[in-house]
């Protein structure tokens, strides 16, 4: 059985796209933990690329170039959840630095209202928050990737070395099962380093689908974690390198 599921995963990619898991366990009829292992076993020989929600061939494009409204769709339950949750350890009068991706504007979505300042390279979270007139909104400079709504470049890594923001929320990924931070997409790499720099307090946002996870490139160690917000069943051992590097883990 293992053998038919990881010759269609190779045909699939094969044709040169990229697949998912959660269409992958609808089409083999297994479980997406079970695709995820599968994924894990044809990563580690070299046959596909391991990023987050699937693979793609190693030759091929990246999920991470995937648009971000098809994106936003995957977990949307789990991402409001933790924006949700994320939302209670900002205090009014914060300055909050929010980065790329679905779940922060999520989170920008539950701050509307609030009398905070929101820092942010991410176009997504600016649409939220530009009608918003109680909340102070800062957009990084840089040029523009369309296809997940953020700013990048060296405009953006010269912008955030002036700012000092109480908590950075941070997104990813994946989690790897040493507890190491992952992402699939090499130009945002400068901008999450300069993020984790620019704050007195790091949290990371990613739900129970990423632990363990995967990415092409390294964020930083869990131990440049405050705080984690995650969901319920998220892999325990990985949970618990996480703990034990000193990061705190809260349920969404």
């Amino acid at each position: 059985m293992k053998y038919v599921r990881l010759r269609t995963i190779t045909e699939r990619l094969a044709s040169g796209d990229s697949v998912s898991v959660l269409n992958l366990a609808d089409e083999l009829g297994v479980s997406p933990s079970t695709v995820r292992r599968d994924l894990q076993s044809l990563a580690a020989s070299g046959i596909l690329l391991r990023v987050h929600g699937g693979a793609a061939p190693v030759d091929g494009r990246d999920l991470g170039d995937r648009p971000f409204d098809l994106v936003a769709d995957e977990d949307a339950i789990d991402k409001g959840r933790i924006a949700g949750r994320a939302a209670t350890l900002v205090n009014d009068g914060d300055v909050v630095l929010l980065d790329i991706g679905t779940t922060t504007r999520l989170l920008a979505r539950e701050l509307f209202g609030r009398p905070i300042t929101a820092v942010t390279s991410s176009l997504a979270v600016l649409d939220e928050l530009r009608g918003d007139t109680t909340s102070e909104v800062v957009l990084l400079g840089g040029a523009v990737r369309r296809q997940y709504h953020s700013l990048v470049g060296s405009l953006t890594e010269d912008a955030l070395r002036q700012v000092r923001a109480a908590t950075v929320f941070l997104s990813a990924s994946g989690v790897s099962s040493d507890g190491a931070v992952l992402d699939t997409t090499l130009v945002e790499m400068p901008t999450k380093r300069g993020l984790l720099r620019a704050a007195n307090r790091v949290v990371l946002l990613a739900g129970s689908s990423k632990f363990p996870g995967s990415g092409s490139f390294r964020v930083c160690g869990m131990d440049q974690i405050d705080v984690l917000v995650t969901t319920h069943g998220a892999d325990p051992a990985t949970l618990k390198a996480c703990r034990a590097q000193g990061t705190e883990v809260l349920f969404a």
